[in-house]
């Protein structure tokens, strides 16, 4: 399986049997995406930054809230959650996502605005590989994404949604994500090819670089 930050929370997954496409973002928030063919596109909630769908070829099936998705032997379950610490009084609901893809368990924390209650982390299991927002603002603060990472414990854990010199959001750059984590080694790649026999054993941060960088 091989994993590409297309920026901001957008990943392209690829599969031995489909293609996913994580939140595509508008190009207005300085991420101009290249021309993507999916099977499937989640959506994790309905802001600019997570929904550009109309940017993706080949007929993909587009999942957009909460629920269990079999797509070309992809199993996907939808999580309802919210966007913020209120309940969604601020900003709305967000969901997550738990998808299985050859083998392995990846989780895609969209805009969580929270930390989740006990019964959603016993439901999201062993995960392997977590995509979870780091910039805070507009999404949990970075303590709770910090507390996130302990708790959940995945073998690989991928920043996304914080501030670079592309975007045009005001986030929280990685960095401080980074050290309120007290991680001493980091490792940066533009690709992130993953089996179930290279995963690591202890919680690895890998920090991918937008291809067009």
């Amino acid at each position: 399986m091989e994993v590409t930050w297309l920026g901001h929370s957008c990943f392209r997954i690829k599969g031995k049997e489909a293609t996913v496409i994580t939140d595509p973002c508008n190009p207005d928030y300085g991420y101009p995406l290249p021309k993507l063919q999916a099977d499937i596109v989640t959506v994790s909630h309905s802001h600019p930054g997570h929904c550009y769908i109309e940017c993706i070829g080949g007929n993909p099936k587009i999942i957009k809230g909460p629920g269990e998705y079999e797509v070309k032997g992809v199993f996907i379950t939808g999580a309802a959650t919210f966007h913020d610490a209120e309940r969604g009084k601020k900003r709305g609901k967000n969901t997550v996502y738990i998808l299985e893809i050859d083998g392995i368990t990846l989780c895609h924390l969209g805009d969580l605005g929270h930390l989740p209650p006990p019964e959603l982390m016993a439901e999201m299991g062993d995960i392997q590989v977590l995509m979870l927002p780091v910039g805070g603002v507009s999404t949990f603060a970075v303590s709770v994404a910090v507390e996130f990472v302990k708790h959940v414990t995945p073998r690989i854990a991928i920043p996304m949604h914080y501030k670079t010199p592309r975007l045009t959001q005001e986030l929280e750059p990685v960095d401080k994500f980074i050290k309120e984590l007290g991680v001493k080694q980091v490792t940066s790649s533009v690709k992130l090819s993953v089996t179930r026999s290279n995963l690591p054993t202890d919680t690895q941060i890998i920090v991918l670089d937008h291809p067009q960088n």
